[in-house]
């Protein structure tokens, strides 16, 4: 069920940022250092989230509210392509094309994420990893973009250090992967800058750092057409 929410555009402030899909906020996180007044909508609770929640589909809330807000990021639940699901022979919905005719509906600029499984039905995704942000982890994540926005491709580091492997303790030099049950809460919070997440939600998240490259990109396109604070 939609919670009630303001969702008027408000002049002079912040551009509106509307987070489909949220989860519990790395995205979110970026999107606000960046300087965006963001809105999360999730199908489930999320209590951790950081900012303005409204539990919703993500879907409906975009076809209904989508056009009073600036920019629009969609992170689609990626478990559909994930390496391990399709291994466990796990079923999840597919919502990456729904999803991005949603976002089309909305006639605004808007992003949507996925993992690399993803990435054949995805139109020209960029792909951004921990490296190009100073992030100590190879967390890449697929971008594909709509509404007049464009990304360009950032220079993508060789991969110079060695990666711990899935589930077990990251030793002192290692890259952690930070998937599945693994090992180093702490650690992993502190390396992809989510203090406030726990292990579900680090392990899903997009590292705020790629948001907030994203989301100053997007800043520097509407700021000067909304005339408001960046």
């Amino acid at each position: 069920m939609t919670q009630p929410t303001d969702i008027r555009h408000r002049t002079g402030q912040h551009p509106r940022l509307l987070d489909l899909f949220c989860c519990q906020g790395g995205a979110a996180k970026g999107y606000s250092d960046a300087g965006f007044d963001v809105t999360g909508v999730d199908i489930n609770p999320q209590p951790r989230y950081p900012f303005r929640f409204v539990q919703a589909d993500a879907i409906a809330f975009v076809l209904e509210h989508g056009a009073a807000f600036d920019f629009i990021h969609a992170s689609p639940p990626c478990q559909h392509d994930s390496d391990c699901q399709r291994i466990q022979d796990n079923a999840h919905p597919d919502l990456i094309a729904p999803a991005r005719a949603a976002l089309e509906a909305s006639g605004r600029p808007w992003v949507m994420e996925n993992v690399r499984g993803a990435v054949p039905k995805l139109h020209r995704p960029v792909m951004l990893c921990g490296p190009m942000f100073a992030v100590d982890t190879y967390r890449h994540r697929f971008f594909e973009t709509g509404g007049g926005f464009t990304l360009d491709q950032p220079c993508h580091p060789t991969h110079l250090m060695p990666q711990a492997k899935m589930g077990r303790p990251v030793p002192p030099g290692h890259y952690g992967q930070f998937v599945g049950n693994f090992s180093g809460v702490d650690l992993a919070r502190r390396v992809l800058g989510v203090p406030w997440m726990n292990r579900d939600g680090i392990r899903e998240c997009i590292p705020p750092a790629y948001a907030e490259f994203i989301g100053r990109a997007a800043l520097a396109v509407l700021t000067p057409a909304l005339g408001v604070a960046a």
